[in-house]
């Protein structure tokens, strides 16, 4: 059922081209799976050929990672185990605790290492940008990591493109671990990633993880049909809405499954898949967790592609609308 890709050209693993994502394994956080579907879930992914597993410390304040560290005991070199730092997994933390800085990162790699009870992190990102630590100072503290045989590789999630370029240059000027992978949000209802986090990870060959791929579970269609998620439980923590654009871009998912025989999560998945990126998915459920994996093979044809990406696009915003209005010019002169 799975596929595999590189991750990126800055390595050589090959990864499934579904991502497990884990912020729902727990409950600590109030809304999450419950002790037997996190089990389900986590034996059902292995079971389908998964092997890239998602995690934070901050998810369900650790939780996550328990149950993670517990399932991979007996087979921990088949799994490529990706956690993320700076948000901490104290309820309560204090002001030090938080942060993308170094001693943040030392200090969240090594609680993360007992609880996934393993020798190393494959992939290790900062989870949020703080906006104050130097990005060489995160490269370099990535750089320790690698050398100490704590993390493989190093990485960037919810950071602007221009910050992760900076590190990823600082890194192969000095000879650092190279940056390897970004963690960003990206789906239908959420295309601004385009505009300079997709093309700078394409051309410095960095591995692309796209959260959020149903956006909250709007691009499902549930939530018109009354049921609870993400978007119920936590008011205000999804972006994005079924009105005005948003609703018109579900219309033509849900036309797409309808063509396809497909549920319209499993189209949305697909159509993130078929832009070159992993998307991270987020079962509840063990039964969510079957249906999000029939995406793994499911290839949407051309002009579905086409009508997905035209209801979808978004405006380019300078200086891409300006560059493209130019460039139009230049090749009509020619």
């Amino acid at each position: 059922m799975m596929r595999y890709m590189l991750l990126g050209r800055r390595t050589g693993i090959r990864v499934s081209n579904l991502i497990l994502g884990t912020g729902v394994l727990g409950k600590a956080g109030g809304y999450g799976a419950e002790p037997a579907d996190v089990r389900a879930i986590l034996r059902g992914y292995a079971e389908a050929g998964g092997n890239f597993i998602d995690t934070s410390d901050a998810y369900q304040q650790g939780q996550s990672e328990i149950a993670i560290g517990e399932f991979i005991a007996a087979n921990r070199d088949d799994f490529v185990i990706a956690s993320k730092y700076s948000r901490s997994a104290m309820p309560d933390p204090g002001v030090a605790a938080l942060g993308a800085h170094r001693k943040a990162m030392v200090q969240s790699v090594e609680a993360s290492l007992k609880r996934l009870e393993t020798d190393r992190i494959d992939l290790y990102l900062v989870h949020m940008d703080d906006g104050v630590t130097p990005v060489e100072e995160i490269a370099r503290g990535f750089d320790d990591l690698v050398r100490a045989g704590k993390i493989l590789y190093g990485g960037f999630s919810n950071m602007p493109a221009w910050r992760i370029s900076t590190a990823a240059a600082t890194a192969n000027l000095r000879g650092w671990a190279p940056i390897a992978a970004i963690q960003v949000e990206y789906s239908l209802l959420q295309r601004t990633t385009e505009h300079e986090l997709l093309p700078m990870a394409d051309e410095l060959g960095l591995g692309v993880m796209a959260y959020s791929p149903l956006a909250g579970g709007l691009l499902t269609g549930k939530y018109r049909k009354g049921e609870t998620g993400r978007v119920t439980s936590f008011k205000g923590s999804v972006a994005h809405e079924d009105a005005g654009g948003g609703a018109t871009v579900i219309d033509a998912v849900l036309a797409v499954a309808d063509e396809t025989g497909a549920t319209p999560g499993q189209v949305a998945i697909a159509w993130v898949m078929a832009r070159g990126v992993h998307p991270i998915i987020g079962p509840r459920t063990h039964t969510q967790l079957e249906e999000n994996l029939a995406a793994a093979t499911l290839e949407l044809s051309a002009d579905q592609l086409r009508r997905l990406n035209e209801v979808s696009s978004v405006p380019g915003g300078y200086p891409h609308e300006l560059l493209a209005v130019q460039r139009t010019k230049l090749m009509a002169a020619r």
